[in-house]
């Protein structure tokens, strides 16, 4: 019997601006059951790690200067693609039906008969001004706003702006994908009776770490924006709402604003630094050197969970270990109760606040958070002739272990969890270090150094790949790796934890600034 195919779907979605905190719930449900994504040029990439990692991922780009005929080829993958049967999101910059040509592709598909949705963004027009701080009305300023094309089809027969009742709007202006011309609106606008004095802003990759705003009035503004060599993709934001920029301005004044860090840690703990970075007003970009995977076999743990009562003491010395520990109880349909004779420690308070929600309070986390710290406070308490479990890393410096053992302990050390080196774009983030664009390598672990260090070359490629980054570890075991890797340390926090490195780094720039 023939097996049907399913109905294929389209969703176009705006990824909004480039700030990628800025896409609607909507938006991210859409990629998550995509099964092609199709996006653009200013679409952050970052937005597809909410894709499927089946999901086929087509770049179709088009910065400007593109032709109709290779939108005619975005419009015939979108059909082809659903018509196959797949679940298609057109991920677009901003808002797709705001100078995004989406109406384009919504009457290409529905031409086709093919079922879509469209799903609206957070539009640059608005969202690029407010990163600049200029709200686009104002009730004592401005109470209309105005979007305008930069430039126009040029196979349109004429030009269809009306340049006179632009020129005399009392409201504002914003003037999208216009960089090219401006000369050209700055001459029009003043041909057609706009004061010199009015103020223009313009705003390069807004909402971005890379966002650069020149202000002036239409009397200068060309010569500030050639003389800081102003690129697209750029918005113009004409009216006397510029002058609020002064007041307003929130974004570029963040203690991190135009530093691209980049984070090292395993995928699943990258998320909370990445939103503590991001609230200094950094650019956080994810490249995970470790992946947590599995051990080769449960056997070992399963056995330890079946006789629990015979242990005194239960160490965690990684977050990562909490999680699997506490999924193998549950299979073994045992729940917290049989951890209710069993003394816990945790290394560092990250740690102890997962066994938290899990119920659990540690009876010990040392003021150090790192194996010595552990050592030193379970030998304060007293350990000798206890047996301790470990459930931990595959691979961990044996320290810990061997120190507890010479404390008269007994210690089963058993693996729930294993560090492996997934796929990076070594090309993409080469290119970003050899441009200059990034401006601090972080490390939480020694691991994360010892895989990053083999992912790009070996410690003679790193060293002169990192010469102007600067090198942010989370305590003084990872350091000694990295420096035995041939990096020089610049930044540590007196506390191993994420957010007191996040710290450290924010007052490194303070203090050179």
């Amino acid at each position: 019997m023939t097996k049907l195919k399913r109905p294929g779907k389209v969703f176009l979605v705006g990824a909004g601006p480039g700030d990628p905190g800025l896409l609607t719930l909507k938006g991210k449900e859409c990629l998550e059951q995509a099964d092609v994504v199709l996006y653009d040029y200013l679409a952050n990439s970052v937005l597809l790690e909410h894709a499927p990692a089946t999901a086929q991922r087509i770049y179709v780009g088009r910065r400007g200067r593109g032709q109709y005929q290779e939108q005619a080829d975005i419009n015939r993958l979108l059909i082809e693609r659903a018509k196959d049967g797949n679940v298609v999101v057109r991920l677009k910059g901003g808002d797709p039906f705001v100078f995004g040509r989406g109406g384009e592709e919504a009457e290409a598909v529905a031409a086709a008969g093919i079922d879509f949705d469209i799903v609206p963004g957070v539009t640059a027009a608005v969202a690029v001004p407010a990163y600049a701080g200029i709200p686009v009305t104002h009730r004592t300023l401005a109470s209309t706003v105005t979007f305008v094309a930069g430039h126009e089809d040029p196979t349109k027969p004429a030009a269809l702006l009306e340049w006179p009742k632009l020129a005399s709007a009392s409201g504002t202006l914003v003037f999208m994908m216009g960089m090219k011309n401006l000369p050209l609106i700055v001459g029009r606008l003043l041909s057609e009776g706009r004061s010199r004095e009015t103020p223009v802003a313009a705003i390069r990759w807004g909402t971005k770490a890379a966002q650069q705003t020149i202000v002036g009035t239409l009397a200068d503004i060309v010569v500030r924006a050639e003389a800081a060599h102003l690129e697209p993709p750029t918005a113009i934001v004409v009216g006397e709402v510029v002058r609020l920029r002064g007041q307003l301005n929130w974004f570029e004044t963040k203690p991190l604003f135009g530093k691209r860090i980049v984070l090292t840690r395993a995928q699943e703990q990258a998320r909370e630094f990445s939103q503590i970075l991001a609230a200094y007003g950094a650019e956080p970009v994810e490249v995970p050197t470790i992946q947590i995977v599995p051990p080769p076999s449960w056997q070992a743990i399963d056995d330890a969970v079946t006789r629990l009562n015979t242990y005194q003491w239960l160490i965690f010395t990684s977050v990562n270990g909490v999680k699997p520990f506490m999924e193998r109880l549950h299979v073994a349909k045992k729940d917290t109760r049989a951890l209710a004779n069993l003394r816990l420690c945790a290394i560092g308070p990250r740690t102890a606040q997962e066994l938290g929600t899990y119920g659990l309070a540690p009876d010990v986390v040392p003021a150090e958070y790192q194996a010595e710290g552990v050592i030193a406070a379970l030998a304060a308490v007293g350990i000798g002739g206890s047996r301790i479990l470990i459930p931990r890393a595959e691979v961990a410096r044996e320290i810990l272990p061997e120190q507890l053992r010479a404390l008269g302990a007994t210690v089963d050390v058993i693996p729930v969890y294993r560090t492996i080196v997934p796929a990076v774009d070594v090309a993409s983030l080469t290119e970003q270090f050899h441009d200059g664009q990034v401006a601090v390598a972080t490390f939480t672990s020694s691991s994360t150094v010892r895989n990053f260090v083999e992912i790009f070359g070996g410690q003679d490629a790193v060293r002169p790949l990192l010469a102007r980054v600067l090198i942010a570890c989370i305590g003084p075991i990872t350091a000694r790796t990295a420096e035995e890797h041939g990096l020089t340390v610049r930044i540590m926090p007196a506390e191993n934890t994420v957010p007191a490195l996040a710290e450290a780094i924010v007052r490194h720039f303070k203090e050179v600034a």
